[in-house]
């Protein structure tokens, strides 16, 4: 029987490449994001792997949007396996400059969204008999943002908010669905490609390992976290640094 994942944010970057590696993984796709060329080149990648893939067009702030787009999931596949929450909005401002509409959109794309589509999603999760849920949160939530950071404190407090809703419904969903999170340090990404072209030999000396994350490195735990079984991990965050020191 094969299994579906949504992947909010799939158009490009990390949610891209991890809707790749779930395909091919064995998992039909659903790509949510507002980008809609980009994401037809991903379903169309999606599709060359073998497996199905949805393109929906989706302001992920919407509660409303987020309760049809994953009924429109469910009618299609039947089911919905894992959703990946992974898009993301940046926000450079800092507290003396930031408008309260600015404010309250960076919440509304980083965090409530996760709360949109994980509310959408259980009850098909538990019909079905169990699901996983992962969360992209950022290393930014432990450290108030690095010296890469792209966003401020109103990111910050948004991917420190994913933190503390994994944790609470992984207790509330278990044991039928699990629920994760991740933290990515500094990746190579659409998002962040101009401070890492710049400063990338830079950056890369306060890592561990010498170099800057990619996108599939993000990947391959999400699909660890999509597929392992049997799995005893929930209710937990899981940084993809390379360890980064530089804090």
């Amino acid at each position: 029987m094969s299994k579906a994942a949504i992947v909010t944010g799939g158009a490009r970057g990390i949610g891209r490449a991890c809707a790749l590696a779930l395909a091919r993984a064995g998992y039909d796709i659903a790509l949510v994001d507002l980008l809609v060329p980009e994401m037809q080149r991903t379903a169309g990648e999606i599709a060359a792997i073998g497996r199905a893939a949805m393109v929906i067009e989706a302001d992920v702030a919407s509660f409303a949007r987020a309760q049809a787009v994953v009924a429109e999931v469910d009618e299609r596949f039947g089911r919905v396996d894992f959703l990946l929450n992974n898009a993301g909005k940046a926000m450079p401002k800092g507290i003396s400059e930031i408008a309260e509409e600015e404010f309250d959109r960076t919440i509304a794309i980083n965090l409530k969204s996760c709360f949109n589509y994980i509310r959408a999603v259980v009850p098909i999760m538990q019909r079905q008999g169990g699901g996983r849920i992962a969360s992209m949160s950022s290393l930014n939530a432990h450290s108030g943002g690095v010296t890469a950071a792209v966003s401020k404190f109103a990111y910050a407090a948004a991917k420190a908010g994913i933190l503390g809703m994994t944790r609470a419904l992984a207790k509330e969903l278990g044991p039928g669905i699990l629920v994760n999170a991740i933290c990515p340090g500094v990746i190579q990404t659409e998002l962040g490609n101009a401070i890492t072209r710049a400063r990338g030999p830079e950056l890369a000396k306060g890592i561990a390992l010498q170099r800057l994350g990619t996108p599939d490195d993000v990947a391959q735990l999400v699909v660890f976290l999509a597929t392992s079984n049997p799995c005893f991990i929930t209710g937990q965050n899981f940084q993809v640094d390379g360890f980064q020191f530089n804090v």
